[in-house]
């Protein structure tokens, strides 16, 4: 009985966000729905609880400054100086400048934490530019939807600060745990371009006009400011020196300076950074309040020990677990954004992983991965999107030549698997 009602609130969840209403609205009012209906607990005391109890975490405030952070960056110049030092390196590599997409990604995902603003800054300075040389637009467009995912991978990331509070581990371990997997990831995104480029010789143009090794080093200075910036945010989280939201805010004030030497920070990109930011943020938040109390009242009816016992009575084996759960979170991907996944389904599913043996830390790196998937399938893939408005492609072309880099990812969860220490090697050696 408890597993129908669970069900009918589900179903009416996709028809409300279907309808087009926000989704943290959605959350919350399938939610008093169902404490209404189904508990005798009084709706409006659980709701100011649960509301306040989850939006006045002080692990969350690091979450609005890595916002603004990526903000003041999105209106500086830095991104540009990405293309102009990376871009002589890459003449004798297969693929050329198309791994400008992968590592400009890369790069900006440290210092940004959302794929959505990587994939718009990095897009806005590439494209033109491959576009203007030759390169097809397949790869170009596809090499750019799945490297700029790494934004929710590559720390300081959104996605795990919400991951983090939702299970209640270190986030300063999250972030270190994602960037030795961050790093492969890209690596096998260039080596599926270096392969595609042997196959393709005839689709990429030549070389530009070669450079001396002096005049390489002279064009990396472009690069300086957004390095030191990773290294001040990184290297204050890794040595121990700073917390999660002591590192978000040093971050704030190192792109704030970085931008004013640059000669960009006016009041006018301050304050439109700061709304940006606020926005951004108001939005996650009612998200997190909707899913909290959600997951409140889905608890008060039963779903998360009925599923945990339904997952426990199939006898899975900690691979095939895996296995579900990805092709679980592709397909929620596919109604949701990654955030409304994260929130939604852990307090289901933290109980059944725990049980499964699974480590927390790694667990939270293996859904960061998912979710990435889930960025590029249609047709709630917010990367997707980006890259609609940027170049005017249908969303069907957009997620075929971003397909290749969706089974990539794929790999690198399996990888993960067999691999534990790729990502729980560094979170167990930090100070």
């Amino acid at each position: 009985m408890d597993i129908l009602i669970a069900g009918a609130l589900i179903l009416m969840l996709f028809i409300v966000l279907g309808s087009g209403l926000w989704i943290g609205l959605s959350l919350l009012g399938v939610a008093v729905i169902a404490m209404e209906m189904f508990t005798q607990r009084p709706v409006g005391d659980a709701m100011l609880l649960t509301i306040w109890g989850t939006t006045s975490s002080w692990t969350l405030t690091a979450l609005p400054l890595f916002l603004w952070m990526g903000e003041i960056l999105f209106r500086s110049k830095l991104s540009e100086g990405l293309f102009k030092g990376l871009a002589p390196w890459l003449d004798r590599l297969p693929g050329r400048l198309l791994h400008v997409n992968v590592i400009g990604s890369t790069i900006f995902a440290a210092v940004s934490g959302s794929s959505a603003a990587t994939c718009a800054t990095i897009g806005k300075i590439s494209l033109p530019e491959l576009k203007k040389r030759g390169y097809p637009d397949d790869i170009s467009i596809g090499t750019l939807a799945g490297a700029s995912t790494l934004g929710l991978l590559i720390p300081p990331s959104i996605i795990m600060i919400v991951y983090g509070v939702a299970a209640n581990v270190s986030i300063a371990k999250l972030f270190i745990a994602g960037v030795i997997p961050g790093l492969v990831l890209a690596a096998l995104f260039s080596g599926y371009i270096i392969v595609w480029a042997l196959f393709n010789k005839d689709k990429v143009p030549p070389a530009d006009v070669s450079m001396s090794f002096g005049q390489k080093v002279y064009a990396s200075r472009h690069l300086i400011p957004v390095v030191s910036l990773i290294a001040l945010v990184l290297g204050s989280i890794y040595s121990g020196v700073a917390t999660a939201t002591e590192a978000a805010a040093l971050g704030v004030g190192g792109s704030l300076i970085l931008s004013g030497l640059e000669r960009t920070l006016t009041w006018a990109t301050f304050k439109s950074g700061v709304m940006a930011a606020c926005r951004v943020y108001c939005m996650i938040g009612l998200i997190l309040a909707g899913a909290a109390f959600l997951t409140l009242a889905m608890g008060f009816i039963g779903l998360p020990r009925h599923l945990a016992e339904f997952i426990g009575a199939l006898h899975l084996s900690p691979f095939m677990l895996i296995v579900m759960l990805v092709g679980f979170f592709i397909v929620l991907g596919c109604f949701l954004d990654g955030i409304s996944m994260v929130v939604l389904t852990m307090s289901i599913l933290l109980p059944t992983v725990e049980k499964a043996g699974f480590d927390l830390i790694w667990f939270g790196i293996f859904i960061v991965l998912v979710v990435e998937m889930a960025q590029i399938t249609p047709p709630v893939g917010f990367n997707l999107f980006v890259l609609q408005g940027l170049t005017k492609k249908q969303l069907t072309y957009l997620a075929r030549v971003a397909l290749p880099f969706f089974l990539v990812m794929v790999f690198m969860v399996l990888l993960t698997y067999f691999v534990p220490d790729i990502v729980l090697w560094m979170p167990r050696n930090m100070t």
